[in-house]
C-alpha cells in the first residue's frame, strides 16, 4: 500500500474515534503492550538527534533505531523509536502522523512486536566505546586529569630522558671525584711514607 494512503488511513481511524467518543475500545488498545513506533518517510539528511528533537515532545524516548545502509552508513528514511511510557506512542501516532518534515510527509504508526537488532560481533571499537561510555562531554576537570595528548607524552619522554642523562653525568662525576680523592690519598700516603723513610 502507498505510504501516503497509510497516513490517511491512520488519520481516518483517529478522526472516527474522536467523533464516536468511544476511547474504551480504541484501535490503539491492540498495541497496549508495545512502546515502539514506526516512523517512515523521513528526509535522508536527518540524524538520530533530529528525530529525537521532533518526537521527544510526546514523551521520554529510551531507544531509537534509525535504520542505515550497512555499506554506506546512510540512513534509509525510516526508523523505530521506543518511549518510556506506552501512552506516549498514542500521542505520537495521533499528533505527528502526516506532518511535514523538511518538505516530506512522515508516517507514524504503532509497532506490535518490534525486536531491536542484536549487537554485531564485528562492531567497531569506537562504537563499542561509545555504547559503554556514552557521548556526553567530559567535564573539564576530569578531562585535564585523564586525557594526555601526544605532545604531553613526548614532553614526558624527553623529561625522563634528560633526567636519565643528568643522573648518568652525576654518577660519572662522583666516580671521577672518588678516583681523584683516592689518588690524592695514595699520593699523600706515599709522600708521608717517603718522609718517614728519610728520617
Amino acid at each position: 500500500m502507498n505510504p501516503l494512503t497509510n497516513v490517511k488511513n491512520i488519520k481516518k481511524l483517529s478522526e472516527q474515534e474522536l467523533k464516536s467518543g468511544n476511547t474504551v475500545s480504541s484501535w490503539h488498545n491492540q498495541y497496549k503492550d508495545s512502546a515502539w513506533i514506526f516512523i517512515g518517510g523521513l528526509p535522508y539528511d536527518l540524524t538520530e538527534g533530529d528525530v529525537l528533537c521532533i518526537f521527544s515532545e510526546c514523551g521520554e524516548i529510551v531507544n531509537i533505531n534509525l535504520v542505515r545502509d550497512k555499506g554506506t552508513g546512510k540512513q534509509k528514511g525510516f526508523c523505530f523509536l521506543c518511549y518510556e511510557d506506552q501512552r506516549s506512542t498514542i500521542l505520537a501516532v495521533d499528533n505527528l502522523n502526516g506532518i511535514k518534515v523538511c518538505g516530506r510527509t512522515i508516517r507514524v504508526d504503532h509497532v506490535a512486536d518490534y525486536k531491536p537488532p542484536k549487537e554485531s560481533s564485528k562492531a567497531e571499537k569506537q562504537l563499542t566505546q561509545l555504547q559503554l561510555e556514552g557521548c556526553a562531554p567530559v567535564p573539564v576537570t576530569q578531562q585535564v586529569k585523564t586525557e594526555k595528548t601526544d605532545a604531553d607524552i613526548k614532553k614526558e619522554k624527553k623529561r625522563k630522558k634528560k633526567e636519565k642523562k643528568e643522573k648518568k653525568k652525576r654518577r660519572k662525576k662522583e666516580k671521577k671525584n672518588k678516583k681523584v680523592e683516592k689518588e690524592k690519598e695514595d699520593s699523600d700516603t706515599q709522600s708521608s711514607s717517603d718522609d718517614s723513610e728519610s728520617d
